[in-house]
């Protein structure tokens, strides 16, 4: 068993052991990321039983509770000219088990036995899943809205669901009073603001690399709340291109909910109606909103925002054409589409589109 990676914090320089963020406000990150020596494997010959944990020499972090997650189909999509990532085929249904197989197993690492996480669904039933995988307890903070496939999910694998009245940021504000406390003795299993969920997502990229036989796509859509799945792909491109496994990395766009659009509200200065239907990238603060317009600035991406009634007609299509997702998942494709009507990408351009989440779960 290897020794925990210890945090550094990129504003003020202060390195943890550990911590969920930095005494200056700032989110932490590993102190490196891994990095493997010599050129990129034989597709064809790399092997892919471990899942998305064949890519340990990129993980800062060692597998230590897994469910088999990882390499998700990437499937021809010729009704929209592209590639979808198919991440809603996942243990619990959602991306989000790539970032909580990765902070679950550096939970373990730290002899944690106890964790909370904020969750307006998703990212609440992978960690109740893997807490119970791992043996640790989990209290998951919701809204009291949420929806009741994702509660029965949480309640199934044993966690203690806790619903919070009032706004998504109150739930977040309930759940870290119930973190640093002083007589608090959980540790928080944030996906917005813990590295090791972003080390887990950066596995999208690795994936997609090799699908495509280390040529990256010109552009990856994705939807866009904090960014947890965005800024994955952003951080494994950028290593997948440090590595010399790819040339270079592809434009990143992200798809935000109408009236809850932070990113393209700065980019666009946008004021359409609210998006009700994207339930799961309803997020008006985002933790690391800096790093989210840097990758863009980086990248040459773009965030924009999309109403309720687009989002809806591609989920239809979606479901049509076998693509069986729930509602936020149809803000990437219905995002593409007015990326090409806007000149942003191009009819020829190879284009990948995670779809994040199951339509199982209501």
């Amino acid at each position: 068993m290897t020794t925990p990676t210890p945090l550094v914090c990129p504003s003020c320089g202060a390195e943890y052991a550990d911590r969920w963020r930095c005494e200056c406000g700032h989110p932490l990150e590993f102190a490196h990321q891994p990095l493997p020596d010599g050129p990129a494997p034989d597709p064809a010959a790399f092997d892919t039983r471990e899942g998305l944990w064949a890519f340990s020499e990129f993980l800062p972090v060692e597998k230590r509770v897994s469910l088999g997650e990882g390499m998700t189909p990437l499937q021809q999509a010729p009704e929209w000219d592209a590639e979808f990532k198919l991440e809603y085929v996942f243990p619990t249904g959602s991306f989000k088990d790539r970032g909580v197989t990765t902070t679950l197993s550096r939970a373990l690492e730290l002899g944690v036995d106890r964790v909370v996480e904020d969750s307006s669904g998703n990212a609440g039933a992978a960690v109740a899943t893997y807490a119970a995988r791992a043996g640790i307890d989990a209290e998951i903070y919701v809204p009291a809205s949420v929806k009741e496939s994702k509660l029965r999910a949480i309640e199934a694998a044993g966690a203690t669901p806790v619903r919070v009245e009032g706004s998504r940021q109150d739930v977040t504000d309930a759940c870290v009073e119930a973190a640093v406390s002083e007589d608090a003795d959980a540790w928080y299993a944030s996906h917005a603001w813990n590295p090791a969920f972003f080390a887990g997502t950066a596995t999208v990229a690795y994936e997609i690399g090799l699908q495509r036989d280390w040529t990256a796509p010109d552009a990856v859509v994705t939807p866009l709340g904090h960014g947890t799945l965005f800024l994955g792909a952003y951080r494994g491109f950028r290593a997948l291109e440090e590595a010399g496994w790819i040339d270079e990395i592809p434009r990143l766009y992200g798809a935000q909910a109408a009236g809850y659009a932070p990113i393209a509200a700065e980019l666009h200065d946008n004021t359409e109606e609210s998006n009700d239907v994207a339930d799961g990238v309803q997020i008006r603060d985002p933790v690391r909103k800096g790093a989210i317009l840097d990758a863009i600035d980086a990248t040459g991406g773009d965030a924009i925002s999309i109403e309720e009634g687009p989002a809806e007609r591609e989920l239809d299509r979606l479901h049509g054409a076998g693509f069986y997702t729930e509602p936020t998942s149809a803000v990437a494709p219905a995002a593409l589409a007015e990326l090409r009507e806007r000149g942003e990408i191009d009819e020829d351009e190879d284009v990948v589109v995670p779809l994040t989440g199951s339509g199982l779960k209501g």
